[in-house]
């Protein structure tokens, strides 16, 4: 099955109470993983590149490469997206597009409203052109994600969503509303009521950034007032580090990397298969 952008599998979710997880990209490894999680649960799936994560792999069209090829390999039959997690630029979203990406985030939410505007129309305007979808993020999401440091949580004003949506004519939206990247100190503590708001204002498919560590009746709830995606990286990232570091402990004497990396594969895997089992969107492509 061809990539495809997210518009449709978010609509879906959106429309039928539950939610498509976004796995990062971090090397070959989580490809294969998620790729098979998703094969297996019959889900669609969202693969989120960070501008980082694609430096690392050798560039967006590396990785597009990489997909597809696997995807061919495993006989993939389940809907597809790669997405650019935070896009800092045009210029980065524009790369990404021409290197095969089917869906960008502009990340303009640390500017003013009105350059957010800006900068946001005119990718929505190229993206759409070559049939791919485009998410836009308003207030502050805490945490770190690659070199993006946010030392605090603002939340989203509604009415700047829907102007926001209203003159880009983006396909999702992702309002900060208390989710941060990484590990959570402490509860988090999601603008329930907030998102509520927002969903009656843009009716458009919500997403949700960190989720990592959010408790499930809080996903529940997240996926109920219109939230269609949800962002994994952090628990993959764990899963697969503590798999190898045990590998290694019983068997030092180790080297061989298929060896110790691939438990750590299927670690990653078992973490999708359960966050799409969570999210809902297992047996929904």
């Amino acid at each position: 099955m061809p990539l495809v952008s997210m518009k449709e599998m978010l609509e879906k979710g959106k429309d039928n109470g539950y939610a498509v997880g976004q796995f990062n990209l971090n090397n070959l490894e989580y490809a294969q993983a998620i790729l098979q999680a998703a094969e297996e649960e019959k889900s669609p799936v969202i693969l989120g590149v960070s501008e980082g994560a694609a430096k690392y792999m050798g560039g967006f069209n590396v990785v597009v490469s990489m997909v597809k090829a696997l995807m061919e390999s495993y006989g993939t039959t389940v809907p597809v997206a790669i997405h650019l997690d935070h896009g800092s630029s045009f210029a980065k979203c524009a790369e990404a597009i021409h290197a095969g990406f089917t869906s960008v985030m502009i990340d303009a939410s640390h500017d003013p409203l009105e350059e957010n505007i800006a900068i946001t129309k005119k990718v929505v305007e190229l993206a759409h052109l070559h049939g791919v979808s485009v998410e836009a993020e308003l207030g502050t999401v805490g945490g770190q994600e690659d070199d993006v440091i946010a030392d605090g949580v603002i939340y989203a004003d509604p009415k700047e969503c829907k102007e926001l949506v209203d003159q880009t004519g983006i396909d999702c939206l992702a309002p900060a509303l208390g989710s941060v990247h990484g590990p959570y100190k402490g509860e988090p503590n999601l603008g329930f009521k907030e998102m509520e708001e927002i969903l009656s204002t843009v009716k458009l498919p919500l997403v949700l950034h960190g989720g990592t560590g959010i408790p499930t009746k809080d996903i529940q709830r997240a996926i109920s007032l219109g939230t269609a995606k949800i962002n994994v990286n952090t628990e993959n990232q764990i899963s697969q580090t503590n798999a190898v570091r045990q590998v290694l402990k019983d068997k030092p004497e180790l080297y061989d990397p298929r060896k110790y990396l691939g438990p750590g594969t299927e670690a990653i895997k078992q973490t999708v298969i359960g966050k799409m089992r969570e999210f809902g969107s297992s047996q929904q492509a």
